[in-house]
């Protein structure tokens, strides 16, 4: 099942579930299952953002956009953190003004739906897992497992509620639970996003084991102002000063270079690379070997050699 299926797929799902959980939570004065409901709203607008996500990243590359558009769906991932914390605000307000002023909770309606939602959320979340390392479709399926550990804490609280009647404190207090666990979510989809917006290292990505396969082919000697980052969570991007042993004609140093390339992207997933190849390294300075110049810098006429 492709990703745009698996997540219109989920999308339904979502939609039926905030539409009962709405007209049940009202008729139950449950704010557990209204807090429940919010948290689905902003799923189904997550879900919308991750699907147009994918759209915009399948699109081939054009003059403007040189990468494609990877980024979309680290931008939705963005969007869809900061839309779950403006939520949870609201679900937390709404609590504990409840746990001040309590109502009365129909805990047997509550009990159906939760179980309903439970079942719903389980379904989603098995049908948007891909396996994949993609950060969107991964903070797609996050919502979907909050989602059912939500509705869990309020099938809880509801079957507690139905054992002890005036313990009516459970409702809201389900509701926290429930934007605790929204916030961590957030937390775990923002940190992510903004690792890759910033151009980090990718966490499962080691320097020196990086340097020491790249090293290891035949041919190439040294390597500096070595850089790896991601466009999304499954597009690494490298570039790379290589210094070549000996003298080699340009045929050697492009199949040493092409070697290095195969290497890289076995062992680390690293689809898109560019080497600059030399003879000497360019620099002799420990701080910066091969800084970055403005163009205004360079004496006229002046070229930088890359192996793309």
């Amino acid at each position: 099942m492709t990703r745009t299926r698996r997540l219109t797929l989920s999308l339904a799902l979502n939609v039926v579930l905030v539409a009962v959980q709405i007209i049940y939570g009202v008729a139950a004065h449950s704010t557990g299952l209204l807090a429940d409901a919010g948290h689905n709203v902003t799923d189904v607008a997550a879900l919308v953002l991750s699907l147009v996500a994918v759209r915009l990243a399948i699109r081939p590359r054009s003059a403007e956009h040189s990468f494609g558009n990877h980024r979309a769906t680290i931008l939705a991932a963005l969007a869809n953190a900061a839309a779950i914390t403006a939520v949870t605000v609201v679900i937390v307000f709404e609590s504990v003004r409840r746990l001040y002023h309590p109502e009365h909770v129909h805990a047997e309606v509550v009990v159906i739906v939760a179980a309903v939602a439970l079942a719903l959320n389980g379904l989603a979340a098995m049908v948007l897992r891909d396996g994949s390392g993609d950060l969107n479709m991964r903070s797609a399926l996050l919502h979907m497992l909050g989602d059912a550990l939500a509705s869990l804490a309020v099938l809880i609280s509801a079957a507690l509620l139905l054992a002890v009647p005036s313990a009516m404190w459970l409702d809201p207090a389900s509701a926290l639970v429930v934007a605790a666990i929204i916030v961590y979510q957030a937390g775990l989809v923002f940190r992510s996003s903004v690792s890759v917006l910033l151009e980090s290292t990718p966490s499962d990505v080691d320097l020196s084991d990086l340097t020491a396969a790249m090293r290891g082919v035949e041919g190439v000697d040294e390597i500096h102002d070595l850089h790896v980052w991601s466009l999304s969570s499954e597009m690494r991007v490298l570039s790379a000063h290589l210094v070549l042993t000996g003298h080699p004609t340009l045929e050697e140093a492009q199949v040493i270079g092409d070697q290095v390339k195969r290497t890289i992207a076995g062992s680390f997933s690293i689809l898109h690379s560019t080497l600059e190849l030399e003879c000497e390294r360019c620099i002799d300075s420990d701080d910066d070997p091969c800084p970055m110049e403005s163009p205004d810098s360079l004496p006229t006429g002046a070229v930088t050699a890359h192996h793309h």
